[in-house]
């Protein structure tokens, strides 16, 4: 199974893609780590955005999509062109998105036998919670 982690931060969406195949994980390396939206007005960027990150995953083959999900009101709440971003790659049909809670991925990192020091993972330090999302998804499965 390949699947890929987002965490959307501002108007960037962070991506880790990973795969599990006999409960190995492997990180391929990729040509991107962020997609970045210029104009979240700006419906042809919007399309832009959406083209991009469809031919990402369908370039390494990613066939399901985890977004960290964010609060909808209150202090730690996601803002607007971050959620235009979560709508973009929902909408996209070729892909199977889903949205997990921040508790959701503590409780499958709490629960995992495997001990995976984020520093020898290679990733980029702001792709830890893209990371953390995508193997609390596999773990689960």
């Amino acid at each position: 199974m390949r699947a890929c982690g987002v965490e959307l931060k501002g108007n960037d969406a962070v991506i880790c893609i990973m795969t599990k195949e006999n409960n190995l994980y492997d990180i391929p390396h990729t040509r991107v780590q962020k997609i970045h939206l210029d104009d979240a007005g700006d419906a042809e960027q919007m399309q832009k955005f959406q083209f991009t990150f469809a031919k990402l995953m369908e370039d390494y083959q990613v066939t399901d999509v985890l977004i960290k999900g964010r609060a909808l009101k209150g202090k730690f709440s996601g803002g607007p062109v971050g959620f235009k971003l979560e709508a973009a790659i929902q909408l996209i049909s070729e892909l199977q998105v889903n949205i997990l809670s921040a508790s959701f991925i503590k409780k499958e990192l709490t629960k995992s036998q495997i001990d995976i020091d984020f520093r020898d993972t290679g990733l980029k330090q702001y792709q830890e919670q893209a990371f953390e999302t995508v193997f609390s998804y596999l773990e689960s499965k």
